[in-house]
């Protein structure tokens, strides 16, 4: 199958992209025969059966890469963002100190063009400077731990805090692969079209840059060669994303001193101090032959061409903002990659970079003004709807040993479900925020952010942490937390809808509830203990033919195709397609215990298990541009919208029944062969 005639849908649950209009209204009801082509038979072609009207009179706005179900929720919340932080900024009454002084003026900062127009380049010339007086190696090492602990960006490699993935209570200093700027380390590597056209775009945008920094043409051509031969190297030096799913090749963990040995052009004992690390002799290591690799190339490439790539380092973390030539070399370089039209308004972006930065300020204004408490209560009563659905299913798996049954329910009842908004919000005291100054509030959110991350090492994992701001339209299950976690955001419509009936909430919110929970359980997920600890709890023969169906379920996938002849890649979408199988297997178990779900009445002339389907089918449909659609296949999780809204249903009885499938309909399945996973 091709997505091609779809014309796609990339609405996802784990990326989220801010993508708004103004002007956009919530439709009055999800399932209306208005928005499907009835004349489509739902056993050929269930996506346009349940979405082809509302996918060919709904084209990508010129502002947007993709135009979905989705985005009238993040329309809402852009619009209900925009009147919090507008309010914020225009109330001068708001006392110093306060929740809405800080965000109103770190909003304020950031609208006012003029004074960034006068600016120029001006807020990262020091940040030039510095780097034009190094002279040495070990000078280079100290301007990359500057530049991290300053807020100012990660060059070389990645470094975080985070959980011990096998003694979840503890936190360790961590190190990832990184270096590059690309979306995916082939766009350095292969030659084809689309490859080449991207690392074009990338050289323009380099050479623009350069040149705006006082640069001549030639010597900004001649550095950006330089950085592009530097993230080639880095890029051959990776690990591929499909190799970075594997939780254990990815766990490797070593005392500072012996991975200092490993790279003897880095200490990494006096790299930790400049970190800002004090009192940790561990590290974890999720890519140890990369940094034998930087350790070669930080032996081989001139000390001044490590400035350059630090110079260019503080260039592309900054551009966006900077004055107008910059944002607009920013964005010419984003439109080659995914074929975005115009340049979306300064106060969608302005507005999603507060929520980004300081979320938990703004998220309690949020809260305050459009969560409602019914919405919290009426969430719980589904998550445990779910949990007993799950529950339900996992004690009738016929594949499965009644010892890895328990240890599964053990796991399941150990979930910690996170709705709405945190119990404890996150202290933001020490953040100086100046109404004034929008690069320097950047620079010192940067630097508290990763202030804020250092102080918790040597201290208890902090479980209370929601890992999403309130107004995020998302969801997310957490291994080694073992949670499950949804913002305020996604709990409206049309996900969710108090007036709406029991069929079409469990196929929206119902199944999102599912699909985290499923995460549990998923190729990655299923190999953490209920306590989120990288341990098997599976026996040898269970694990196998679990193995089977998740093989079964990666082919099924790898046939699905989007522009003619691009392949979804099943083992890079397993996660996120198990999810989904699991998921809504779950919300339509859960479903049927409810009235509505034991009766036959119909709505609108739809049974209610087709209007259970048809919510979840119309929640992916949408419209994606090419260029992104070609991006997300080697980059996202997450499967096409329109793969997503067939990739469950057609492993399930209850969609054949429902909609009179039949053998010779092009997207039957015989029995023998649905994928019954979980």
């Amino acid at each position: 199958m091709d997505i091609n005639k779809f014309k796609g849908c990339f609405a996802v649950l784990g990326i989220l992209v801010a993508s708004y209009s103004a002007n956009a209204q919530l439709p009055a009801k999800l399932i209306d025969p208005a928005n499907m082509d009835l004349t489509v038979k739902p056993g050929d072609d269930f996506y346009n059966y349940a979405s082809g009207a509302w996918v060919r009179n709904n084209p990508v706005p010129a502002k947007e890469t993709r135009w979905g179900t989705f985005n009238a929720l993040r329309d809402f919340n852009a619009n209900a963002v925009r009147s919090i932080v507008e309010e914020a900024a225009a109330d001068k009454s708001a006392p110093a100190g306060s929740v809405k002084k800080r965000v109103g003026d770190f909003y304020a900062a950031a609208m006012d063009s003029a004074a960034i127009e006068k600016l120029g380049y001006l807020p990262i010339k020091a940040d030039l400077e510095k780097i034009k007086q190094i002279k040495t190696l070990p000078n280079i090492l100290d301007q990359v731990a500057y530049m991290r602990t300053s807020g100012i960006g990660g060059p070389m490699f990645g470094f975080g805090v985070g959980q011990d993935r096998k003694n979840v209570v503890k936190y360790l200093p961590q190190l990832s692969q990184g270096g590059t700027t690309l979306p995916d380390r082939d766009y350095y590597l292969l030659d084809d079209a689309r490859s080449v056209k991207i690392r074009e775009a990338y050289n323009t945008y380099m050479n623009t840059l350069f040149t705006l920094t006082g640069n001549s043409p030639a010597d900004s051509k001649k550095k950006a060669m330089i950085v592009m031969a530097i993230e080639k190297q880095f890029a051959e030096a990776q690990m591929s994303r499909l190799e970075m799913r594997d939780q254990y090749k990815t766990y490797n963990k070593y005392t500072v001193a012996d991975f200092s040995k490993t790279t003897p052009n880095i200490d990494w004992i006096s790299m930790f101090t400049k970190f800002k690390v004090t009192g940790q002799d561990t590290v974890l290591v999720s890519a140890p032959k990369f940094f034998v690799s930087l350790n070669g190339m930080l032996k081989t490439v001139p000390v001044s061409d490590w400035k350059t790539y630090l110079e260019w380092n503080v260039l592309k973390a900054s551009a966006g903002n900077l004055s107008s030539p910059f944002v607009k070399a920013s964005f010419a370089f984003s439109q080659a990659q995914s074929g975005q039209k115009v340049e979306t308004p300064r106060w969608q972006r302005m507005s999603s970079l507060t929520d980004g930065t300081i979320g938990e300020l703004l998220g309690q204004l949020y809260v305050a003004k459009y969560f409602k408490p019914e919405a919290k209560a009426r969430m719980a009563v589904l998550i445990d709807n779910l949990r007993k659905a799950f529950e339900i299913r996992i004690k009738g798996l016929d594949w499965m040993s009644e010892v890895t049954k328990q240890k599964a329910l053990d796991k399941l009842h150990a979930f910690v479900p996170k709705i709405g908004y945190p119990d404890k919000w996150r202290n933001y005291d020490s953040l100086v925020i100046n109404g004034a100054s929008y690069f320097q509030n950047l620079r010192n959110a940067g630097a508290w952010g990763y202030n804020e991350m250092i102080d918790r090492l040597g201290k208890p994992v902090d479980r209370t942490r929601f890992g999403m701001t309130p107004p995020t339209v998302n969801a997310s299950y957490s291994p080694t937390m073992n949670e499950i976690v949804f913002p305020a955001g996604i709990l409206q419509f049309p996900f969710f809808d108090a007036n709406a009936d029991d069929a079409v909430n469990y196929g929206g919110i119902g199944a999102v509830i599912g699909h985290e929970m499923s995460h549990g359980f998923d190729d990655q997920g299923s190999q953490y203990d209920k306590e989120g600890n990288l341990r098997n709890w599976w026996t040898d023969e269970d694990k196998a033919k679990f193995d089977l169906k998740t093989k079964a379920l990666g082919e099924q996938f790898d046939a699905y195709t989007i522009l003619d002849t691009i392949h979804v890649i099943g083992k890079l979408t397993m996660g996120e397609n198990i999810g989904d199988l699991g998921g809504l297997n779950a919300a339509y178990t859960a479903f049927k215990m409810t009235k509505q779900g034991q009766s036959e009445e119909k709505i609108d002339g739809f049974t209610p298990d087709q209007r259970f389907f048809l919510s979840w089918a119309q929640v992916w449909r949408g419209n994606i541009l090419p260029e992104t659609a070609a991006q997300f296949i080697k980059t996202d999780p997450h499967s096409p919208g329109p793969y997503r809204t067939i990739g469950a249903p057609v492993n399930m009885d209850a969609w054949y029944k429902a909609f009179s499938v039949q053998p010779g309909d092009k997207l039957y399945k015989k029995p023998e062969d649905r994928i019954r996973m979980w």
